[in-house]
């Protein structure tokens, strides 16, 4: 059988308290829709006892329709107490990043988008600020500048959620946006929203972490990419990795050694996100 396309594919997540017959009721629904199962990954939590999938399916020689399908898995999903999600790969998802001042994230998702490392469409860059504005240019990309004050976050906010039914975003990724955003957008884009922290979570919150991980005389530093949450700095982590420094590095040394690791773990997070791979439960990921 030759390979499907990504078209031709779709993927379904699943978890729920675990019990016996999830994976054979679900392969036999979909082997009774006519889909072959490309690949399939599953994670059990003992002590929470729950069970967590990922399949990825070839719909080529599926004999229903989507919302048949969807409907079977329904009825499967209500008798297991199960969550699931499906995705087709015939949609593409639609990410719009949110900057402020910094731009070494930006400019990293961009190109390796471009370069088809992440397989989504980039429309829009949004910034409280207008300094990158000509980054955006330079890449044929719409850039909007939503300037926030604590009179005007509400009302930019709103602006923002429109845009972003307009643009169709699937996605946004706070690629190092320096606001912190209100409950609204956490329920509008819960476990759609991720955001790079320049520390290894939890450890050193807040907006300045490089400078009191200096003071502790830390000897690795970190970044952390998660899902956002109306806790600051607390959401289900979905990346993280870390680099070694001395007694010799400075403030400044950490904040350049920190943004490579920002780069590469928000970069990994988003493509994690768009190939749907992430899970989340209390507040924690299973990443398949």
């Amino acid at each position: 059988m030759t390979t499907p396309t990504p078209e031709q594919t779709a993927t379904i997540l699943v978890s729920c308290p675990d019990r016996r017959g999830l994976v054979a009721a679900l392969a036999q629904l979909l082997y009774g829709h006519g889909i072959n199962i490309l690949d399939a990954d599953q994670h059990t939590d003992s002590l929470a006892n729950k069970f967590f999938q990922r399949i990825r399916m070839d719909l080529r020689e599926m004999h229903a329709d989507r919302i048949s399908l969807e409907r079977a898995i329904a009825e499967v999903a209500e008798r297991f107490e199960m969550r699931f999600r499906i995705s087709y790969g015939s949609h593409r998802k639609r990410v719009a990043v949110l900057v402020s001042k910094y731009d070494h994230c930006l400019h990293d998702l961009v190109l390796r988008q471009r370069a088809g490392e992440l397989a989504c469409d980039l429309p829009i860059i949004v910034s409280n600020h207008a300094d990158l504005e000509p980054v955006a240019r330079s890449y044929g990309i719409t850039f909007h500048h939503f300037p926030v004050t604590a009179q005007t976050k509400q009302e930019q906010e709103q602006r923002m959620f429109e845009l972003f039914e307009r643009e169709r975003i699937d996605l946004v990724v706070l690629a190092r946006y320096m606001q912190i955003v209100s409950a609204e957008f956490c329920e509008r884009y819960a476990e759609r929203a991720v955001n790079i922290h320049h520390s290894f979570l939890p450890a050193f919150v807040g907006g300045k972490p490089y400078h009191p991980a200096h003071q502790r005389g830390v000897k690795v530093v970190g970044a952390t990419a998660h899902y956002v949450t109306h806790n600051l700095d607390q959401g289900p982590i979905i990346e993280q990795d870390v680099m070694r420094v001395s007694h010799r590095d400075s403030v400044d040394d950490l904040v350049r050694k920190g943004r490579d690791l920002e780069r590469m773990v928000l970069s990994r997070a988003v493509r994690h996100h768009l190939e749907d791979r992430v899970l989340v439960a209390d507040n924690k990921t299973v990443v398949f």
